[in-house]
């Protein structure tokens, strides 16, 4: 006969995990009060992390459930990045001149981080580099959205800018961070996992078979919701083969949005985007930013150094990553130029998840990565505030551009 199971982890800390839920609630309500100002809400998230963690009042403390629900906010985060690249449609034109802006802005970045480092900055230069060169555009479309430039060539300008923003850095960052194997092999293994997510893009465009595309459509409004356990059945898997191939996970995570996106391209898909979006961005997504600012080293940010540093990186944001916006101004009015400049150059998110990996890595150090993060919370708040004014809401008037000038 067996022995019985004994479970010798400590129960987990319910007062904190309900004080994270109360300031991921109350984030929500408090980024919407004020009718002119939305802010953006993954900030205050931050800041009630700090306010409720150890660095002020001491209120909660982050155990074993809280950084396991923290590591799948980061996941889901990472997989609405990618699903992104798919639901907002931009013109291939767009990407592909984002692409070649964000390549000018990783060369740019990359030669910041080296001059960094070697003055006594306490972080890997490839990291300097990237965390500098990428675009919150889970962040920017809202906020383009409500000032009406969405649809505007500005505003597939900022799609394009903003999709290889997110797309670009995550795929340069799973190679520096593996270090699992050469630098060739690993290039080699990212080719093969990327051949894995073609394939895997192929069979859910191309392979609909109707039984089983009618057991998902009639699961949608019932108990069964066997579209959405597939998206996270896909989500685990890809994060699992990720790890194993010796990449972070994040890349998987960003790969199973891509390929849930093709799938879900369609009018039924909407449905499954919006449970989908309940879980990540109604339960674990917040929980990543609450547990962020719990951890975040206040202190080294308010230091005088610390907050040098933060006003040097909110600067370099806008050299970095402002100047793939030049790419764009034959296409664009001088004004709205800048305001791409600006836009491109707002980047919290991806911020927050480079600072996090590479710290777990030692790849940078406590006060860095509280600068650097504390410039991408500034850039939320300043940068489109102050592009939007410059452009003006609904963009400057002018000829309409279709799509394909793009």
């Amino acid at each position: 006969m067996s022995a019985p199971l004994v479970l010798t982890m400590a129960p987990p800390d319910l007062d904190s995990l309900v004080l994270v839920l109360a300031a991921s609630s109350l984030a929500a309500l408090v980024s919407r009060l004020h009718r002119t100002l939305v802010l953006p809400t993954v900030v205050v998230e931050i800041v009630l992390g700090i306010m409720i963690g150890p660095e002020v009042l001491g209120w909660a403390s982050v155990d074993a459930y809280l950084l396991f629900l923290e590591n799948l906010g980061l996941a889901f985060l990472f997989f609405f990045a990618g699903l992104e690249v798919i639901e907002k449609k931009v013109p291939r034109r767009a990407v592909a001149r984002g692409t070649g802006g964000w390549a000018i802005s990783l060369a740019l970045g990359l030669t910041v981080g080296i001059v960094l480092e070697h003055a006594g900055v306490d972080a890997s230069w490839w990291l300097l580099g990237i965390a500098l060169a990428t675009t919150a555009l889970g962040t920017l479309v809202p906020i383009l959205s409500d000032a009406g430039l969405l649809t505007t060539p500005l505003g597939r300008a900022v799609l394009g800018t903003g999709v290889a923003g997110e797309f670009w850095p995550i795929v340069v960052i799973s190679i520096f961070l593996t270090g699992t194997y050469g630098a060739g092999q690993e290039i080699v293994l990212l080719f093969l996992f990327g051949g894995v997510v073609a394939l895997g893009a192929v069979v859910a465009l191309r392979s609909r078979p109707p039984r089983i595309v009618g057991v998902l459509q009639s699961t949608l409004m019932t108990t069964g919701q066997a579209a959405v356990r597939m998206a996270l059945l896909l989500l685990a898997a890809l994060v699992l083969l990720a790890r194993d191939v010796g990449f972070d996970f994040v890349l998987g995570a960003f790969a199973a949005g891509v390929i849930a996106g093709i799938a879900l391209d369609g009018p039924s898909g909407a449905t499954v985007r919006l449970r989908l979006e309940g879980i990540g961005f109604g339960f674990l997504i917040p929980i990543y930013f609450v547990v962020t600012g719990m951890t975040f080293d206040i202190d080294s940010l308010l230091s005088a150094r610390g907050m040098g540093l933060a006003a040097l990186f909110l600067a370099l944001l806008v050299v970095v990553r402002g100047a793939s916006a030049l790419l764009w101004l034959r296409q664009l009015p001088t004004r709205e130029t800048v305001g791409l400049a600006l836009f491109g150059a707002t980047g919290l998110p991806l911020i927050v998840a480079i600072v996090g990996i590479g710290a777990d890595r030692g790849a940078i150090t406590s006060q860095v990565g509280a600068s650097l993060i504390g410039a991408g919370m500034l850039s939320v708040l300043v940068f489109p505030l102050v592009a939007i004014r410059i452009v003006g809401e609904g963009g400057a008037p002018g000829p309409e551009v279709s799509d394909q000038e793009y």
